[in-house]
């Protein structure tokens, strides 16, 4: 099998479709290939290394190659590597699925297993769909959500998710849902300043509910921070509001936690800064750890046991061949041990307000536009513009994204915003060194 990189190069060339990628990107400059990775690094062919400034597209958390997380996939791997749960279970999947429910302070609820984070988005809204189809109210179909949400690249999920840079070509093919203003605190549509704020952007939101209150079956949104829109962070005053309305007009909802989950934001689940009581929360990506594909749509009890099939069949005729798979599941539940004994989201809230503290120094250099930061998120947007790099003019993003590359740290803009999405399991030193060298990137660039 071919190992060197020029070979490998030029067969990923011929052969391999990449997720989110410029194609002439790929035709500009030779991709890292990545061989092999430990705790916060990822080490290429050549043996050069990569701080996983992203967390592998937000969810190794633990760091890469956890010896425990490694160690949970190889016995279970030994024992059962898989098995269907439809008419069948496993112990794994019994004991995540009870620890998962756990971990709300309302734990009356079941969980739904997929593999990827649009699948247990296209389960929410399915199982909410067929929710009010099964008490009767069948006109409720319809969804709330903001604009610039992002919750997967289905059809589906698309359809409450449009993002315009990545889903213009489908439009056309979508069911469309409400979109609702966004409440983009850093850049209030309203112009409005913190002290002053009263959340009245959610009056687009409550005017959608109001009006359509009929017709919706629930509101799904993504809490406190839309990630792939450009780490557009909010208040949990909104989301509090949104429970309300909701709860007012008896309409579920929906949030997704699949980025913003497992410690990220500071909390377990960044819904919690808003101490809000969802009827449904879709998790992924963290969920093992960035070990092996496995997503989940946890449901309150009320709404599973609409679920029934007697004397009508409500049955939900709805899964995947791999989910709750016995090995992924291992990991899960190691993952959450791991938490649970390491006090992993507590350090993450300390860790956050030391990453807060070093993003705050961007706000000094000419080319920034804005900074912002929830928990260990830390987003920096620049001003568009062009720079030099060798002998070609490139856009500044690109220039910076570049270089930072050649200094060992993988970072992945979004746009003009640059994330640091560090694992959880970052020690104060990296942090401080890999924002240090952000920073004298951008400076740098100019």
């Amino acid at each position: 099998m071919v190992s060197n990189s020029k070979d490998l190069f030029a067969i990923d060339k011929k052969y391999l479709w990449h997720p989110y990628t410029k194609l002439s990107t790929i035709q500009s400059l030779p991709l890292p290939i990545i061989e092999r990775a430990s705790g916060l690094y990822m080490y290429d062919v050549e043996g050069y290394r990569y701080l996983d400034a992203i967390s592998s597209w937000w969810s190794s958390n633990l760091g890469h190659c956890h010896p425990e997380l490694m160690g949970a996939l190889k016995k279970q791997a030994d024992l059962l590597e898989h098995s269907i749960i439809g008419n069948l279970s496993h112990p794994t999947v019994i004991h995540l699925s009870k620890e998962l429910c756990h971990l709300f302070n309302n734990s009356e609820r079941h969980v739904m297993y997929a593999s990827d984070g649009a699948s247990a988005i296209e389960a929410a809204l399915k199982m909410s769909i067929q929710y009010w189809h099964n008490v009767g109210r069948p006109k409720r179909h319809k969804f709330a959500t903001l604009t610039g949400d992002y919750h997967g690249d289905t059809l589906g999920t698309i359809s409450v998710g449009y993002v315009e840079s990545f889903h213009k070509p489908f439009k056309n093919a979508l069911v469309p849902s409400f979109q609702a203003m966004t409440p983009f605190c850093r850049k209030c549509p309203l112009g409005k300043e913190e002290s002053t704020c009263s959340v009245e952007c959610f009056r687009s939101m409550e005017e959608i509910v109001t009006t359509h209150q009929e017709e919706l079956a629930a509101v799904i949104v993504e809490p406190l921070c839309q990630g792939a829109s450009g780490m557009r962070i909010y208040s949990p005053k909104y989301l509090v509001k949104l429970q309300e309305v909701c709860k007012t007009y008896g309409i579920l909802l929906i949030i997704d936690e699949i980025a913003m989950g497992f410690g990220r934001t500071g909390k377990m689940f960044a819904h919690e800064h808003a101490h809000i009581d969802p009827d449904i929360v879709c998790v992924g990506k963290g969920l093992s750890g960035g070990t092996l594909p496995i997503s989940a749509t946890i449901a309150k009890n009320e709404i599973f046991e609409t679920f029934t099939d007697i004397p009508e069949d409500n049955t939900f005729y709805h899964g995947h061949t791999f989910a709750g798979n016995p090995i992924a599941s291992a990991v899960a539940l190691k993952v959450l041990e791991i938490y649970k004994r390491d006090n992993i989201v507590q350090q993450a809230e300390e860790l956050g307000q030391l990453l807060k503290q070093e993003i705050d120094q961007f706000e000094g250099l000419p080319s920034v536009d804005n900074t912002r930061c929830l928990g260990m998120i830390g987003a920096v947007e620049l001003k568009p513009g062009t720079a030099r790099f060798g002998n070609k003019s490139v856009t500044r993003a690109d220039a910076v994204r570049t270089t930072l590359l050649k200094k060992g740290v993988f970072m992945r803009p979004l746009g003009n915003v640059f994330y640091l999405m560090l694992p959880l399991v970052v020690t104060k030193e990296v942090l401080v060194e890999s924002v240090k060298t952000f920073y004298s990137v951008v400076e740098e660039i100019g």
